[in-house]
């Protein structure tokens, strides 16, 4: 009969041992690792900083009062086996576990309770550590960090004043200290120097939409908003303009990109990192509102298809709202902007949902033919994305597509796809058709064309 195996005999003896004896420790460079530690066993005449070194940093786990989930213990299983396998290979590993802990689940527990967070961290900090080391997992917890120490939140608050007294050197492609950054010759007065200098660091303040849920007195991440309300305590949630701290990380997206043709990562997921990185390659094109001298600026990664631009969509945030919409539109368009303040980004944005905006009663004129050109405003162009504002083209792009069909707006093909697919609805490389200077082209030609003639 097979016997079962005696887990509550074996794993605390081993875990003990591993704990007692520091056996997972990553030795610094310079550190004298003491006979009969397991290091030293391994490379009996190695000195560390001659090995090949790895460092293996998982997410840190906020430690909640329900302590770990299935999702962590998962996560941290395929880390820990990666640990040991480079361990056995040789190698110098650091692989360090800590506690992301600061939280609005601690803070609002303690306005409930009137207990000091910090109590209550600490308590939950204790049992996530138990629970981790019941699992054997292969963690140097001497290296052990807290974000609620101020030994290691001090840090963050240095990196901050790093990247807000630097600025991006294009030129060098790095980051330099803000006073190296030179003045325009028109550039003369102190508050005008104030304001450039202002205009180039790398942490700086801007006015920007965010989640605001005033019940919990702080802006929300997407993910931390739910049909409305905020995932802790199901407080109402609006969406509104705020002046924040912003980092200027858009300047190092051709660095980012770079950068992944050295990183041993899977094909797939540096495809993702480069999704997510979003450099964008296009042309910013202006409309002329008709009967004003507003100019609506939309950037678009397709200057091909301008010519088949038959609406615009500003997003409800934008203060350009209120100087082009009519009268006979305005109750509409502000009850509008009222209904999408109360989602989130991930909501206005999903593909799967059904498109909805409101006519403005104003037009622009397409640069491209002249045409006149209705302007809307829906939820699923965001005001943070690009300029705020779109040149929609419903045959080539599959949102504009549903949005023009709901609404009945009009579909111009103005790409040809290849031979034996539609080319309503296509996205790819093609020729260029109803363009004027541009039929016969192909994408990429007709691009640099177009782009060319805007410029001129």
């Amino acid at each position: 009969m097979r016997r079962q195996y005696p887990f509550q005999i074996f794993e605390p003896k081993w875990q003990e041992h591993w704990r007692s004896g520091e056996t997972f420790r990553a030795w610094n460079p310079d550190e004298n690792v003491p006979a009969g530690h397991p290091f030293r066993e391994r490379h009996p005449d190695t000195n560390p900083g001659d090995m090949p070194k790895y460092y293996i940093l998982d997410m840190f786990p906020y430690p909640s009062g329900a302590g770990l989930h299935v999702g962590h213990p998962e996560g941290y299983t395929a880390t820990d086996i990666l640990a040991r396998y480079k361990r056995m290979r040789g190698f110098n590993v650091l692989h360090p576990m800590g506690w992301d802990a600061f939280g609005l689940p601690a803070e609002q527990y303690a306005i409930k309770t009137g207990q000091h967070p910090r109590i209550t961290t600490e308590a939950n900090v204790a049992n996530f550590k138990r629970q981790i080391n019941s699992l054997g997992f292969s963690y140097d917890w001497s290296r052990e960090v807290n974000t609620t120490d101020p030994d290691y939140f001090r840090w963050t608050q240095w990196i901050f004043l790093k990247l807000y007294d630097s600025w991006f050197n294009p030129a060098k492609n790095r980051a330099e200290p803000i006073d190296t950054l030179a003045y325009p010759p028109d550039v003369t007065t102190g508050e005008q120097r104030r304001a450039w200098r202002d205009d180039h660091r790398l942490a700086y303040v801007s006015e920007a939409p965010v989640n605001w849920c005033p019940e919990l007195g702080t802006v929300l991440a997407n993910e931390e908003v739910k049909d409305g309300v905020s995932e802790v305590g199901g407080f109402p949630v609006v969406r509104k303009p705020m002046r924040q701290w912003m980092l200027r990380i858009t300047a190092y997206a051709q660095r980012l990109l770079d950068d992944l043709d050295g990183i041993d990562w899977s094909d797939s997921l540096k495809e993702m990192q480069r999704n997510w990185i979003g450099r964008s390659e296009g042309a910013e094109v202006l409309f002329r509102v008709e009967d004003s001298d507003l100019e609506i600026a939309v950037f678009t990664t397709r200057p091909d298809t301008l010519f088949g631009a038959t609406y615009m969509v500003v997003s409800p945030e934008s203060g350009l709202l209120g100087q082009i919409v009519s009268v006979e539109h305005k109750a509409a368009v502000e009850a509008y902007q009222a209904e999408a303040a109360r989602k989130s980004d991930l909501e206005r944005t999903d593909l799967a949902k059904d498109k909805s905006g409101v006519f403005t009663g104003a037009y622009a004129i397409n640069p491209a033919n002249g045409r006149q050109v209705p302007i809307w405003t829906a939820d699923y162009v965001l005001a943070g994305y690009g300029t705020g504002a779109i040149m929609a083209v419903p045959a080539h792009d599959m949102r504009d597509l549903e949005f023009a069909k709901k609404f009945k707006l009009p579909i111009e093909v103005v790409v040809q796809a290849p031979e034996g697919e539609e080319s309503i609805g296509f996205t790819g490389v093609g020729t260029a058709m109803n363009s004027g200077l541009l039929d016969g082209l192909p994408t990429p030609e007709a691009k640099r064309t177009i782009t060319a003639w805007l410029e001129e």
